[in-house]
């Protein structure tokens, strides 16, 4: 067993190596910009919204950029800070610090149950069918711990993998749809052409103003772990120069991962022939000929579910280490091993993640309650996204020198955290337009009057108290500094 760190940060904290290289956290960036509902969830995207849902994709995209651009500037503003939680902290209060950590394990713990409920129930039973499904469940836990547990580099070069598989797919997938649209391609009557984004069916619209709408709702799951970079700040090297790299690159990556991939396979196959409970991805490649289609995109989307898990892993372990450094989670999850990873925190969400066998065991498929948990997750991660946002805009009016100094400005700044604050309660507005998430959206404030009271049980803790009025006395000192900045700014 690895002996516990002793390597300590200037404040006395145990502090996290800087392993990922720029390979790493470009994949990673990647990896979070991917999710499996890409591979199987957009068939029921394109058959709610028709060709609209090229401008669901492209709108989400563009609104969460600024949640990553406000988070890059925000993480390179002060080198102590391991991930958004600690800036939340730092910039709005203590309570922020823990509801910001705590929400976000929580979201990926949910994210994580459905991942390896659906990699048990649905992905390695197409194979084996005749396997009991607890038993890849365990198997897969097991294998992401272990794959985590030796060194932060265990979870880079995973994930790197993970990621390149989910690349080379969709790459493969633009590919072929174009051969098969520069070549004419016929079939049950219809042609290959990008005018089939506009005159099958009522046209590129082909949803309706509805099924615009409830392509909002569906879709946004889809991008949950995009901000992954943001938890491995800390342990990324020259994060000056590698995070702002990955964070640029989104919107390159939503056109070509997510736009292309649907222009091609509504060019290809009339969106009105899409089944929501059949992926694209298999109809294409196998209207190309493939017929082992059906088992790539399994194996692709058994990938992706597994980048997923592994990522939830990871950032939950990470952020729970946090939490615990700063006194908001038992001190025992501090502790690092040798090769500085949080092993007690990794071990805590393994054990959480073995609910999913039990789920299992009792009889939960993959259909069952799966629009209400996605619902749930997606709306804790847009808290989460949220407070990015809200921190970003007390930091500008708090700390104008430190903007001014940025290397990293978020473009838009005052204006742009405002429009996505209110795309996302145009979200929220969309979530209650379907009865299942309309279930996830009342059963979502469960957990944050859950948060409330522990917080509200540790907000005594004479830790806590002595944090509030050292918050407080940095809020009125950095007040002043600001004034006193604004005003030698405004004469000069």
């Amino acid at each position: 067993m690895a002996q516990e760190s002793t390597e300590v940060s200037n404040s006395g904290e145990p502090e996290l190596k800087r392993a990922l290289s720029n390979r790493h956290i470009q994949l990673l960036a990647i990896g979070g910009a991917i999710g499996t509902g890409l591979f199987m969830g957009s068939g029921k995207t394109i058959s709610v919204a028709g060709p609209s849902v090229i401008l669901v994709y492209m709108v989400i995209g563009f609104m969460l950029y600024f949640v990553m651009r406000a988070m890059g500037e925000l993480l390179l503003s002060r080198t102590n800070y391991r991930n958004f939680s600690d800036f939340a902290g730092d910039i709005l209060g203590p309570w922020a610090a823990f509801f910001t950590g705590w929400t976000y394990w929580f979201c990926w713990i949910v994210t994580g149950v459905a991942d390896v409920i659906v990699i048990a129930s649905v992905y390695v039973t197409y194979w084996l069918p005749l396997i009991p499904v607890w038993i890849p469940a365990l198997i897969v836990i097991i294998a992401l711990i272990a794959l985590n547990l030796p060194s932060v580099r265990g979870f880079g070069e995973t994930e790197f993998w993970f990621a390149l598989i989910k690349i080379v797919a969709i790459v493969v997938l633009i590919v072929v749809g174009l051969v098969l649209i520069f070549t004419g391609f016929e079939h049950d009557g219809a042609k290959a052409s990008f005018l089939n984004l506009f005159n099958v069916g009522t046209g590129f619209f082909g949803g309706g103003v509805m099924g615009f709408i409830m392509g909002f709702q569906i879709a946004v799951f889809a991008f949950v772990g995009i901000e992954l970079v943001g938890t491995a700040a800390a342990e990324t090297k020259n994060p000056e120069h590698n995070l702002p790299k990955a964070v640029n690159a989104i919107p390159v990556r939503v056109l070509l991962f997510y736009v292309g991939s649907l222009i091609v396979l509504m060019s290809v196959i009339p969106w009105d022939r899409f089944s929501p409970d059949e992926s694209p991805f298999v109809m294409l490649f196998s209207l190309a000929g493939l017929g082992a289609a059906a088992h790539l995109v399994n194996a692709v989307v058994l990938t992706s579910a597994m980048s997923s898990a592994n990522s939830g892993i990871y950032s939950t372990s990470r952020m729970v280490f946090g939490l615990a450094t700063d006194g908001n989670a038992p001190r025992a999850f501090a502790r690092l091993t040798g090769r500085q990873v949080p092993r007690n925190a990794l071990f805590l969400t393994g054990v959480v993640l073995l609910s999913s066998i039990v789920l299992l065991v009792f009889g939960l498929d993959k259909s069952t309650g799966f629009s209400i948990v996605t619902t749930i997750s997606s709306l804790c991660f847009m808290f989460v996204w949220t407070i990015i946002l809200v921190s970003y805009l007390v930091y500008r009016k708090r700390r104008p020198q430190a903007h001014d100094k940025s290397i990293f400005k978020m473009p838009g700044g005052l204006v742009m955290p405002w429009i996505v604050m209110a795309f996302f309660a145009f979200l929220l507005w969309a979530f209650t337009q379907d009865a299942d998430t309309r279930a996830g959206l009342i059963a979502t404030p469960i957990w944050f009057i859950l948060v409330g009271i522990g917080y509200l049980l540790l907000r005594k803790n004479p830790q806590h108290v002595k944090l509030r009025k050292e918050h407080e006395a940095m809020v009125a000192r950095e007040k002043q500094e600001a004034t006193e900045y604004l005003a030698n700014k405004s004469r000069a």
